[in-house]
C-alpha cells in the first residue's frame, strides 16, 4: 500500500527532516554545554561544599574540620546528604530551564521526560 503524502499548505518532507537535523543538532549542542557546566553549593553554614557537574558526577567535596566530630557523625552525614541533594537539584533546574527554553523557542514546550 503506498503511502498518501499531502504537500499543500505545508512544509516539504525535505524542509521538515532539515529542520528537524537542525533542532537536533541545537539540542545535543545544549546538552553538552549543559553537561560541562560546574555548580559549587554549601551546606551547614560552609561546612560542607559540594562541587559537581551538569553530568551530576561530584568533582569535590570539602568539609570544614570543625565538623568532623568522632562522637557526631551522624550531623556531618546529615549535612552531607543536604549538599549533594542541593547541588544534584541545582544541576536539574538549570538543565530543566535551559531545555525548556529551548523548546519553548522551538515551538514544542513542556517535552516531558528530556531528562
Amino acid at each position: 500500500m503506498k503511502a498518501n503524502y499531502q504537500r499543500g499548505g505545508g512544509q516539504s518532507m525535505n524542509a521538515m527532516l532539515q529542520q528537524a537535523q537542525r533542532m537536533q543538532e541545537e539540542m545535543a549542542a545544549l546538552q553538552e554545554d549543559l553537561d560541562g557546566r560546574e555548580y559549587e553549593v554549601s551546606a551547614g553554614g560552609g561546612a560542607v561544599t559540594v562541587k559537581i557537574n551538569g553530568k551530576k558526577q561530584i568533582l569535590a567535596l570539602d568539609i570544614q574540620p570543625e565538623v568532623v566530630d568522632p562522637d557526631d557523625i551522624e550531623t556531618l552525614s546529615d549535612i552531607l546528604v543536604a549538599a549533594v541533594n542541593e547541588a544534584i537539584k541545582r544541576v536539574e533546574d538549570t538543565n530543566n530551564a535551559e531545555m525548556s527554553k529551548m523548546t519553548g523557542a522551538l515551538g514544542m514546550p513542556g517535552i516531558p521526560g528530556l531528562f
